[in-house]
């Protein structure tokens, strides 16, 4: 993929993602965003308990149980396909990058120079995260401004607001399906997929789903991880991700953006 030069808000589309019933939490982002002067298309997310006959298929269901240790969630396929479906907006339209929301983000005092901040240095990213879930053990790529530029040797995850160039997501989508991880981790693994995938620290917003994930139920109350002793092969997969991952960025590969075509299989 060859990196943009410089962007602006006016090379940018936003998309919110939302399930239609989730009314509240819409009517909290559209506030939010009208009050930063942000246009914005609303895309509907696919409701993965709704349609999960329809989705199940794009699903390698033994992969998943032996890279996650657990039964897969349906609503966690609908998200999947919610960001994919994001980025194939993003590629129908004549944007140049998208910022990708949840509709469960905090924006930050700095939200709107931090998103013009990272837009003019595009060249320094392909997906750029303004917020996470987990992101454990960084290994720094530089600053933009006041700004670090991390990726991470450990866990990187979360989806709620992000930053994805045109040619990224063009050569990320036909090596997402099938489905082996939740999207978050599948992108986590940047030894397969060859790309730049940084957070913009200190993050500009955070999620606060009030503990009621859509996803995950009350609490994490629908995540039934399997009995340690049935998960060998987790722990396994886990232990050779974290290595190549580790010895991907510690090499300094990252650095140097990769020839189109160049994502690798999942496993």
């Amino acid at each position: 993929m060859t990196p943009p030069a410089a962007l602006t808000r006016a090379d940018l589309g936003i998309w919110l993602i939302n399930l239609p019933r989730s009314a509240d939490r819409r009517a909290r982002m559209v506030a939010q965003l009208q009050a930063l002067g942000l246009d914005y298309t609303l895309f509907d997310a696919v409701d993965g308990r709704a349609e999960w006959e329809r989705l199940k298929s794009s699903v390698d269901l033994p992969a998943f149980r032996a890279n996650v240790g657990r039964e897969v969630l349906p609503g966690e396929i609908g998200c999947y396909h919610s960001h994919l479906g994001v980025w194939q907006a993003l590629l129908a339209s004549p944007h140049k990058a998208a910022l990708v929301l949840e509709d469960d983000v905090v924006f930050h005092d700095d939200f709107l120079p931090a998103l013009d901040l990272a837009l003019a240095h595009a060249d320094r990213w392909d997906m750029l995260k303004l917020n996470k879930i987990r992101a454990k053990f960084p290994v720094g790529q530089g600053a933009l401004g006041a700004y670090r530029l991390n990726a991470f040797v450990g866990s990187f995850t979360g989806m709620g607001a992000y930053l994805v160039t045109r040619a990224c997501a063009q050569d990320l989508l036909p090596a997402l399906l099938p489905i082996r991880r939740p999207i978050d981790h599948a992108l986590d693994r940047i030894d397969l997929r060859h790309f730049r995938h940084f957070a913009l620290q200190p993050f500009p917003s955070h999620v606060d789903d009030g503990n009621q994930s859509t996803i995950t139920g009350s609490g994490f109350a629908e995540v039934k991880k399997f009995p340690w002793y049935r998960r060998p092969r987790v722990y396994q997969n886990r232990l050779g991700a974290l290595i190549a991952k580790g010895s991907h960025l510690l090499l300094g590969r990252i650095i140097t953006p990769p020839a189109p075509g160049c994502t690798r299989s999942d496993r």
